[in-house]
């Protein structure tokens, strides 16, 4: 995997990406809020060596680091194109883990036709008939509700609320050990409100291409699983279950996210 960084008006986001194959599907891999790279370490070990593969540090997170933290979800999906664009990606699969997930949508309503796939790994989806007006209240105030907790009963009660196994508890352990209380917490929180922000545009957010939703069944993160549940209902889109694994469960169940994936792009 190559290192490379691109420059915004705002910071250099930090991607990584293999020797691209001309032709070959390219798999997008979008870490969610506050998770960095190695939240797919499982996958890109596993794909590298049978497709194209970039896989980013978001915008203010790990390598992508200082990034102004005044950017929207829209700016996101903005410089993902830029960069996939600067790359000269082919056809590409979106593939994103809780907040890349609602990265992937809004790249998807921004540039309509241009994604080949979309994999959303325990997210949900963004439109307005989704949410509470309590629940986009509360994900608009985070921070504050972050800054009450000590910092090493905050990450002890995150690890445990986005893992069920030991690895994927020690590799957010990991990913989490580069921040500061303070900047966990502003970082937090500036995620959650901008997926309220996108939320209330009340875009159609459709998805135009083939997708597959995937969730672990003892996710504990916000609503997830009743999100996916009307989700699923509502469009038809296909839902795999994942059993044991928690927020992350790519991480928890790794082979079987990864063959879930391949069902679907290769």
């Amino acid at each position: 995997m190559n290192e490379k960084s691109y420059a915004t008006e705002k910071g250099a986001i930090r991607y990584w990406v293999n020797d691209l194959k001309p032709g070959a599907i390219t798999l997008v891999f979008l870490p969610g809020l506050t998770a960095d790279h190695r939240l797919f370490d499982k996958q890109i070990e596993f794909f590298e060596p049978r497709c194209n593969v970039l896989v980013w540090d978001a915008p203010g997170h790990a390598a992508s680091r200082p990034f102004e933290l005044s950017f929207s979800l829209a700016d996101k999906a903005r410089w993902l194109h830029e960069i996939l664009a600067l790359e000269g990606v082919g056809p590409f699969v979106l593939v994103g883990q809780s907040m890349g997930g609602y990265v992937s949508q809004m790249f998807i309503q921004q540039y309509p036709g241009e994604a080949a796939g979309f994999v959303c790994i325990d997210s949900a989806p963004l439109k307005r008939e989704y949410y509470t007006s309590a629940e986009i209240w509360l994900l608009k105030r985070m921070t504050p509700v972050y800054r009450a907790y000590p910092h090493k009963a905050l990450i002890r009660d995150g690890v445990n609320g986005c893992a069920t196994t030991e690895y994927g508890r020690a590799l957010m352990n990991e990913i989490w050990s580069v921040y500061d209380h303070e900047e966990f917490c502003v970082l937090s929180g500036h995620g959650f409100r901008i997926l309220a922000e996108a939320v209330e545009l009340e875009l159609p957010y459709e998805i135009d291409c083939p997708a597959l939703l995937i969730c672990g069944d003892k996710d504990a993160a916000g609503s997830t699983k009743r999100y996916n549940r009307e989700w699923t209902k509502k469009t038809g889109l296909p839902l795999a279950w994942i059993e044991g694994a928690g927020h992350n469960s790519n991480t928890d169940s790794p082979d079987e996210v990864n063959e879930l994936i391949a069902n679907l792009v290769l």
